[in-house]
């Protein structure tokens, strides 16, 4: 098993920890009221929504991962998304170490 096997895994606990935000509009709120530690977009994701939360996670300095298809986030987590947030530093931490090694 890979580590972009492993963390897409790790995406369906956060899931279940209840520490996701799913949805275009309540990533958004969630990277505006800074709850947001990391923002994952389908790198197959419509042109104006990467440019829309590449620009909204810039200006608040959430970091922006776009790793994954879409079908690879909405299988992990269970449901078709383009684009999701996780809200626990900890499974950043975890999401960091698998990415980068």
């Amino acid at each position: 098993m890979t580590n972009s096997d492993k963390a897409l895994q790790l995406l369906g606990l956060v899931r279940r920890a209840g520490k996701l935000v799913t949805g275009e509009s309540f990533v958004l709120a969630a990277v505006r009221d800074g709850s947001a530690k990391m923002v994952l977009l389908a790198n197959d994701a419509g042109k104006s929504s990467q440019k829309q939360f590449r620009d909204k996670t810039t200006s608040y300095q959430v970091e922006l991962i776009e790793t994954f298809t879409k079908d690879q986030l909405s299988t992990a987590i269970g449901a078709a998304r383009t684009v999701i947030a996780i809200t626990d530093p900890g499974f950043v931490r975890k999401l960091h170490q698998l990415l980068s090694a």
